[in-house]
């Protein structure tokens, strides 16, 4: 699970936008905002927290679930070791390379 506080989190650590995330993600922006603007845990179909999930863990986030091994305890976010994550745009100039290749 994740909480809207650690959508937001990690959102601000990979510098992008609510747009850029629903781009990452395949979901619509109204989802992504109203999954940032839930109380606590984001609630949703399983197919859109997958995704959402997925996207953010492409990009390089971790996210450390309440009991988790961590030095300050509770839930929270950091990013990946650098040779373990993909920044969001870097991402996409590879997603684009790919289609010219393809499309060749």
């Amino acid at each position: 699970m994740i909480t809207a506080a650690q959508l937001r989190a990690a959102r601000v650590l990979l510098g992008i936008d609510q747009r850029r995330l629903a781009e990452l993600s395949g979901l619509s922006v109204p989802t992504i905002q109203r999954m940032e603007a839930s109380e606590t845990m984001i609630r949703g179909n399983v197919d859109s927290l997958v995704k959402l999930i997925t996207a953010l863990e492409d990009a390089g986030i971790e996210l450390i679930d309440d009991g988790a091994n961590s030095d300050g305890g509770g839930r929270g976010v950091r990013l990946k070791a650098a040779s373990e994550r993909n920044h969001p745009e870097d991402r996409a100039e590879n997603e684009a390379s790919s289609g010219a290749r393809a499309r060749k």
